[in-house]
């Protein structure tokens, strides 16, 4: 069995859980690099899928598309510039890329982002819900299944959050990577 694993930073912290945790019935992948925002996501997901025939593809686009920029792309602190990516854009990046997901023939999964924690640079706490919830509108018409990280995590933030970071420390990373397996193990039961 081959699994994807596409997301930004965050999914960098909890992929080696994941992969201990299917370690001798599935192999996990994932980029070599952060995957970003969905703009980037439009230019190299046919690289980041390349030619394997994956059998579950687990996803996720949001905490770069909703950080604050000036006119020139560059951070921005808030409440100054705006975000890297609107709402209505990544409403529309997100269909298009689920269009590209879906032509591999993987199941798919889509995880909410997790918490922005006040004070966090160049990003808005609680900005992710807007995003969350378009992701959550655009599943929903596709049929297809969230893995709600956001309502995972958000109880154990001041225990596994980096302070005034979006980040993880390596045991909220473990937590995710658990979570990450429960929701792909419970689509390929």
């Amino acid at each position: 069995m081959q699994i994807l694993l596409i997301g930004d930073s965050i999914s960098e912290g909890y992929t080696p859980f994941v992969k201990d945790l299917f370690a001798g019935v599935a192999e996990v992948h994932r980029p070599n690099e952060n995957c970003g925002s969905t703009h980037l996501a439009l230019e190299k997901l046919d690289l980041w899928l390349g030619e394997t025939q994956w059998n579950v593809i687990h996803f996720n686009w949001g905490l770069h598309d909703l950080r604050y920029v000036d006119e020139n792309n560059e951070f921005a602190v808030i409440p100054k510039g705006r975000h890297f990516v609107r709402p209505p854009v990544y409403l529309k990046n997100l269909r298009v890329l689920v269009g590209r997901l879906r032509r591999t023939g993987a199941k798919l999964i889509c995880a909410t982002s997790t918490p922005v924690p006040e004070g966090c640079s160049w990003r808005l706490e609680k900005d992710e819900r807007q995003f969350n919830e378009i992701a959550a509108m655009v599943m929903k018409e596709e049929n297809i299944p969230v893995n709600d990280l956001h309502k995972a995590v958000s109880p154990r933030c001041d225990e596994f959050q980096e302070p005034n970071d979006v980040h993880f420390n390596r045991a909220g990373s473990a937590f995710l990577g658990r979570a990450v397996f429960e929701a792909i193990r419970n689509l390929i039961k």
